[in-house]
C-alpha cells in the first residue's frame, strides 16, 4: 500500500442510534450518528416502525384520503 494516502482507521469508533443505543465499530470516522440499528430495526424486533424523514407518510395518507373522495 502507498503510505500517507489512506485515512486513519479507528478501531473503537462510537456509533449513536436515535433510539439511544450505542456501540463501537471499526471506521474511518471517530463518531457516527444513525437512525436505525439492530436494537430498533423492525426486522430484528418484529415490531412495525414508520421512519418518516421527509413527511412522506403524511403525504401518502393525504393522497389516499383525497382519492377516496
Amino acid at each position: 500500500m502507498k503510505k500517507e494516502i489512506h485515512p486513519e482507521f479507528h478501531t473503537d469508533a462510537k456509533v449513536n442510534c436515535a433510539c439511544g443505543s450505542t456501540f463501537n465499530i471499526g471506521s474511518t470516522k471517530k463518531e457516527a450518528e444513525i437512525e436505525i440499528c439492530s436494537q430498533c430495526h423492525p426486522f430484528y424486533t418484529g415490531q412495525e416502525k414508520v421512519v418518516d424523514t421527509a413527511g412522506r407518510v403524511e403525504k401518502f395518507k393525504a393522497r389516499q384520503a383525497a382519492s377516496k373522495n
